[in-house]
């Protein structure tokens, strides 16, 4: 549920913010620009950064004018990133914190660095996410993006917003699951309209703020993942660079958002940095996409090659299983033998890897079976709990040579992917309630 919403005064103007949590650190959140104050508590990527946050600090949230819940701008008038640090000021006055941690992405981040450099006072440490001083490319910025790039990226928001196609950049272990496709569409909607969309998107491209780099003198981390896109690691390593005493520091990962990959790993680097503690990850729940993996008849082959031969059989098979989890962008949670517990964001993705691991191993006349099944799981530490894992493993084991079985959930979440299944009946899975609909992934 989300916290209460208040409002700071700036002018006639009404800036929309939240605190949540008790922490002895103030931490303001410098959110990207598509926010919705509200809204974002709906979703579980974002609640749960969110809520991560909260766990170790007093967090203050904002929407600056113009963005989610706060007041429009007036039309015609472009917001710029002056505008944007001044209501975090505001904000920062009506939460009643004289000194905060300051935690910007994205644009967010750019909007921090000016903030750190103007308000040394207010502002005690600084760490950005996925952050450029300047997007676009010059003569003196070689690692800028191409003027011709940025007009494309314009038309294309011109032509269609909201739109889930931002999704690539933003988050690509996202692209194919529709039910968050949908919600992202919806929360573009909410939070901005097309032309304060567009007019966000000027004032991004125009941003250039190296100048201030230099003048900022608070501890600063500069978090970047590694595979970004728009804004990759060399604008971020300049950042780090040109901030006296910046410590520069790559994620895994390619998603531009915040809210890509897992939101998680910033919560913990933000948390060692701004506090010196890094909390042993606690218990959560999460949806996930299980794969599980197994040789077939690998006792009888066992003992047809003898030890060593199939030592290596099995350690080639291990090369390429993980080879294409990471190609897909997975998660190895186990290896029991010849068996894998894989986990994925995305239900199609998950798929396509099992597909493309049963290929794969043809290649050296290794067979597998596969099952698949999405459900909440329990999340401790680097292994995964709950009923959904069970369920995956039985799915799996309902599977032949080079089958590959879903539940009935996993089909219906990937709907629309082109992805074809046959009916194989409804079953009685041992140790998991209930009868379970199940269906082999077609080579049609």
């Amino acid at each position: 549920m989300a916290p209460e919403t208040r409002y700071a005064k700036l002018g006639d103007a009404h800036v929309a913010y939240q605190v949540v949590g008790e922490g002895k650190l103030d931490l303001l959140f410098v959110a990207e620009w598509l926010n919705h104050i509200d809204e974002q508590w709906e979703q579980p990527r974002l609640a749960g950064f969110l809520e991560g946050l909260a766990r170790f600090a007093r967090l203050i949230l904002f929407n600056p004018r113009g963005m989610g819940a706060s007041d429009p701008l007036p039309a015609g008038e472009l917001p710029t990133a002056e505008q944007w640090m001044e209501d975090a000021v505001a904000t920062l006055d009506a939460a009643g914190s004289e000194r905060a941690a300051v935690l910007g992405t994205g644009t967010g981040g750019t909007v921090a660095l000016l903030l750190a450099a103007t308000y040394p006072r207010r502002v005690s440490s600084l760490a950005v996410v996925n952050t450029a001083a300047r997007t676009e490319w010059a003569e003196d910025y070689p690692i800028g993006t191409p003027r011709a790039y940025l007009t494309k990226a314009r038309e294309a928001m011109a032509a269609g917003y909201p739109s889930a196609a931002v999704l690539p950049m933003w988050a690509p272990e996202l692209v194919g699951d529709e039910r968050f496709e949908r919600w992202l569409e919806r929360y573009q909607r909410i939070s901005a309209s097309p032309g304060m969309a567009l007019a966000v998107q000027q004032m991004i491209f125009g941003l250039d703020v190296r100048a201030v780099l230099p003048a900022i003198h608070v501890p600063t981390l500069v978090l970047h993942r590694a595979e970004t896109m728009h804004v990759g690691t060399p604008m971020g390593r300049y950042v780090a660079e040109h901030v006296p005493g910046a410590i520069y520091r790559e994620l895994p990962g390619a998603g531009q958002a915040y809210w890509a990959g897992d939101p998680q790993e910033i919560v913990a680097e933000a948390q060692e940095f701004f506090t010196g503690v890094r909390d042993v990850v606690r218990a959560d729940r999460v949806l996930a996409t299980l794969l599980f993996t197994d040789i077939v008849g690998s006792t009888e082959r066992a003992a047809q090659l003898g030890d060593r031969r199939w030592k290596e059989l099995l350690d080639e098979h291990h090369r390429i299983v993980r080879r294409e989890l990471e190609r897909h962008r997975g998660r190895e949670i186990d290896i029991a033998g010849d068996g894998f517990l894989m986990t994925f964001d995305g239900p199609a993705r998950a798929i396509r890897c099992a597909l493309a691991i049963r290929d794969a191993l043809r290649s050296v006349e290794i067979e597998i079976r596969a099952g698949l099944h999405t459900g909440e799981v329990e999340v401790r530490g680097d292994d995964i709990a709950g009923i959904a894992v069970h369920t995956g493993a039985r799915v799996a084991a309902q599977a032949g040579a080079g089958e590959i079985f879903v539940s009935r959930t996993v089909v219906d979440l990937v709907a629309g992917s082109g992805i074809a299944f046959e009916d194989r009946g409804v079953h009685e899975l041992k140790g998991v309630p209930g009868e379970w609909a199940l269906f082999s992934v077609s080579d049609r």
